[in-house]
């Protein structure tokens, strides 16, 4: 559809022409299993250390901190439960807040369930921990802190490096999960004091299923699958040669053009935030005004169901969301919502608006024309409006 909008970058964005075209041989023509000793094999393994020379160029790590993974969530998987397991006769105690990825919240309830203590830190009205609340939790036993760079949903930003030398300080652990930050603000391990960073290539215009685990030279982190000698033996499993190139080419990509980027991109965001606070009464922005991702922008309007909203938007020729992509089949409010003190039917009648690469000022103008009379129209419908 010509003028189909794309407002959904937040869950997944459009593999570039030039990512693609990267990935494309390693499909057909060079084929070869990386752990292969003859010429297809070689070319293979150059490539994914290419990439892996890629992606530590962009986030301030050497290419040896760098493992491929699966995806994002396997990433978090990895870094928090191996080293919770591995650091168990230090403690049993973890710090992370309340507003994480499932990815990072459910890894947690499991570890909960194996003899791990943890603490969830609240947030604030805008999605900010406190620092003062994270001096508070740490104990003699406290092992690993993990609290997300960005957040998905509200694009708040979290002060990472204030948080990394505190962990440091302590002696330990930090793990971000960066899957919204990698690409869209600057990332550096090194001054934001990480041990532990977790990044997904189809979050910066490369493909799904490929991500990325940094591990600090000195973090002794066991191995998440077992079976094979990938991955410096950390992560067995032939690897995905043509995910793992497009991951590299991306990330490359998105790093080099990023400032100029991000400015474009922030002001399409305010100029959508303002326009639709503006014109549709009764609204409010969700998350940090400043302090949050370039493209992200999450709207609660009261009296309307933010599904509802979504259809109606579709039925336009535009796509959006009503929270995280990974929760999208879930009745419940969200979790991240309801952390910053939203009541139910303000949560329930959320709209996340993710702008990126492909968004114009038409696209937002078209937007900001559409909300306010699908808004209207839902209200008038609403027993809770009259």
């Amino acid at each position: 559809m010509s003028d189909f909008i794309y407002f959904d970058n937040a869950a997944t964005t459009k593999v570039r022409d030039e990512v693609f075209e990267a990935m494309a041989p390693f499909l057909k023509d060079a084929y070869g299993n990386p752990s292969s000793v003859y010429k297809l094999g070689r070319e293979a393994k150059n490539a994914i250390e290419k990439a892996r020379e890629q992606t530590a160029a962009a986030i301030g790590a050497k290419p040896a901190e760098i493992f491929f993974t699966g995806s994002g969530t396997e990433s978090d998987n990895w870094a928090i439960i191996s080293a919770a397991f591995a650091n168990k006769d230090k403690g049993n105690h973890i710090i992370t807040s309340n507003i994480e990825h499932h990815a990072v919240l459910h890894s947690c309830e499991y570890l909960s369930k194996n003899g791990f203590d943890i603490t969830y830190l609240p947030v604030d009205s805008s999605g900010i921990i406190k620092i003062s609340d994270l001096k508070a939790a740490i104990r003699p036993e406290t092992i690993l802190i993990s609290i997300m760079y960005a957040n998905n949903e509200i694009g708040t930003i979290q002060p990472i490096a204030e948080i990394g030398a505190i962990a440091g300080a302590n002696n330990i652990l930090f793990h971000t999960d960066a899957v919204q930050a990698v690409g869209h603000v600057p990332v550096n391990v090194v001054k934001d004091c990480v041990d532990l960073l977790t990044l997904s290539a189809h979050k910066f215009h490369g493909p799904k299923g490929a991500g990325a685990l940094y591990v600090r030279s000195g973090v002794k982190l066991p191995s998440f699958i077992h079976g094979g000698g990938q991955e410096k033996g950390r992560r067995a499993g032939t690897e995905n040669v043509a995910g793992i190139v497009g991951l590299g080419c991306a990330i490359e990509l998105i790093t080099r053009e990023m400032a100029g980027e991000s400015v474009r991109v922030r002001k399409l965001r305010d100029k959508i935030i303002d326009g639709i606070l503006e014109s549709v009464p009764n609204s409010q922005l969700n998350g940090h005004r400043d302090k949050r991702l370039p493209g992200n922008a999450n709207i609660s309007f009261d009296y309307v169901e933010g599904e509802s909203i979504l259809l109606m938007l579709d039925m336009k020729g535009i796509a959006a969301s009503s929270g995280s992509a990974c929760t999208s089949g879930s009745l419940n409010p969200s979790h991240v919502l309801m952390a910053l003190g939203l009541p139910h039917e303000k949560a329930h009648g959320s709209l996340r608006v993710s702008a990126g690469r492909y968004n114009t000022d038409e696209d937002a103008d078209k937007l900001i024309a559409e909300i306010g009379p699908i808004v209207n129209k839902l209200r008038a419908m609403s027993p809770l409006a009259k």
